[in-house]
């Protein structure tokens, strides 16, 4: 694998923690020119680029398209992963708490694909990968708020997909349980893996999930991939 994206020029949204570092490190690894864009820089010894940048702010977004077009080009890969959970009833929880999930989640996505996709279009090839979850499509208590962006985004994504048919491609991950720092940055609600039980997956395995899809040759799409441990029923 080593070598093999060093053509390539990578935009991933919340790349400095959990599943996204784990895919920026694969990346890296590959050759490719990856771009971090996050909130926060967790430092790192890849050579990697880091840009300050909240996916809920359109100016930002903005910033970042340009500082692209000036220093570095427009994405050959785009991976959608930034996002944030919450735990909260809907009879209960906060409105204000949900809308800024909505804008991370959900339009977050919506603003990088205006931004970016139209380029990769021009070009008449590229991909882009959304990180979705198991709980798409999956109602459960608690979880009204997080599950309909998710579901949302999938939605989003088979859009994309029709649309830019047939110069890009476009890949849905949909993990289970993943041992990052999720639960614990939950808008609200508190969670455990413990307290769920179901045990969970590696980041890096969600890593190698994105770059198997990333990897299969030209005329062939991973449209979706979905990984859980295997103890977990939904």
């Amino acid at each position: 694998m080593e070598g093999k994206y060093t053509s390539k020029i990578a935009l991933v949204t919340g790349g400095s923690n959990g599943i996204g570092r784990a895919i920026v490190t694969k990346l890296a690894d590959a050759g490719a020119r990856v771009v971090v864009a996050d909130l926060r820089d967790n430092g790192s010894n890849m050579p990697v680029i880091f840009r300050k940048c909240d996916v809920s702010r359109k100016e930002e977004v903005a910033d970042l398209f340009l500082w692209m077009q000036e220093n570095v080009g427009y994405p050959d890969i785009l991976v959608l992963n930034a996002g944030r959970g919450i735990k909260e009833k809907l009879t209960e929880g906060d409105p204000e708490k949900w809308k800024s999930i909505l804008d991370i989640n959900l339009m977050g996505p919506l603003r990088f694909i205006r931004a970016f996709v139209p380029k990769m279009m021009e070009k008449k090839i590229g991909h882009v990968v959304f990180i979705s979850s198991v709980s798409a499509n999956q109602p459960h208590p608690y979880g009204g708020v997080y599950t309909a962006t998710k579901t949302a985004l999938e939605v989003i994504a088979e859009t994309l997909r029709q649309e830019t048919f047939p110069h890009l491609k476009v890949t849905v991950v949909s993990p289970g349980i993943v041992d990052t720092d999720f639960f614990q940055n939950q808008l609200s609600g508190p969670t455990s893996m413990e307290e769920i039980g179901m045990g969970s997956v590696q980041a890096e395995e969600i890593a190698e999930d994105v770059m198997y899809a990333l990897g299969k040759k030209n005329g062939t799409c991973i449209n979706k991939i979905t990984t859980r441990p295997v103890l977990q029923l939904f």
